[in-house]
């Protein structure tokens, strides 16, 4: 398919937070991009803020047992498992490429326990290709690791304050909405060290098929994204960003540019593009065109003048 060349606007898109300067604000997410390989093809990786790769673990994952998707009203279901390589193919392969495209790349790092995390990012150090980290301590589809650190302050902040001693690049910590009140875990990883937090990862939900009374899913339970969650993601972005100092990252069924300003109104600095990116490829690009499309007809000059301008 032939690339979208850039639309000419005179709006500032580029943002800044946690020590990072982006072109603009639109970034992908975790596991629904993997490193960008099979995106190149369709959109010009360039024009992105940042580019948000699969998890990375220590070792490599297989993942779960199929069926691993299922599509729902106005989303899906997935319980993929966070397969991945690990991070020496990661190194080896993904982001000596990552590398040639003129993009930040922010890892999402995964682990089964405190030290896997810290190993991954201290194995990435050494990496100049690599502009931040994310530590994912919100999928709901591994046993280990994951959820079962985000779910209360203690774990949460542990998880982010081992990573946080293993580097001074930008540390970002995704949230699990999969909690009775997120501000109060948004509130602990600051305090253990994060620079930003981005939220929300996907909601616990199952899918049954009828006909075989059988769940839809082999683990039975996954993780639910798309459009169905984008009111509860919006309303937890507001929420955290108006109960911590650090910059908050927006996610959660995001499909247009409108969509991604109201991220921004609600007090994200940056969103995140995932389940779009499986309806259409050029998905992260025509948000950005929206975005810039919506500032010219507001006659917004920066971008950045929509972050946290909710009149309520």
């Amino acid at each position: 398919m032939e690339q979208r060349s850039p639309r000419v606007t005179s709006v500032d898109l580029s943002v800044e937070f946690a020590g990072l300067r982006l072109r603009n604000p639109v970034m992908t997410a975790s596991g629904t991009f993997a490193s960008g390989r099979e995106y190149a093809d369709f959109i010009d990786l360039s024009r992105l803020g940042a580019v948000v790769t699969k998890g990375v673990s220590l070792e490599a994952w297989a993942g779960n047992e199929s069926p691993r998707v299922a599509e729902t009203a106005s989303g899906m279901l997935n319980s993929i498992g966070l397969q991945n390589p690990g991070v020496e193919a990661f190194c080896a392969r993904d982001l000596v490429w990552l590398s040639e495209r003129d993009v930040p790349v922010v890892v999402n790092v995964s682990g089964h326990s405190l030290e896997e995390y810290a190993r991954v990012v201290e194995r990435l150090e050494s990496e100049a290709g690599v502009a931040a980290y994310e530590v994912n301590i919100s999928c709901p589809n591994v046993d280990e690791g994951g959820m079962a650190f985000g779910t209360s302050c203690a774990p949460a902040a542990a998880v982010t304050a081992a990573v946080r001693a293993a580097t001074k690049r930008p540390l970002i910590v995704k949230l699990s909405p999969n909690v009775t009140d997120i501000t109060e875990i948004a509130r602990a990883v600051e305090d253990a060290g994060a620079d930003a937090v981005s939220l929300v990862n996907t909601l616990l939900g199952m899918a049954i098929d009828a006909e075989t009374r059988r769940p839809r899913l082999a683990r039975v339970v996954g993780g639910l994204s798309g459009p169905a969650i984008k009111p509860v993601a919006l309303r937890m972005v507001w929420q955290v960003a108006r109960a911590v100092a650090v910059p908050v990252i927006g996610v959660g069924g995001i499909m247009t540019g409108e969509d991604a300003v109201e991220f921004l109104l609600a007090g994200a600095s940056a969103v995140q593009v995932g389940t779009a990116n499986f309806v259409d490829p050029t998905s992260t690009t025509r948000v950005l065109d929206g975005v810039a499309e919506y500032c010219v007809r507001q006659g917004v000059a920066r971008v950045s003048d929509l972050i946290g301008a909710l009149e309520v």
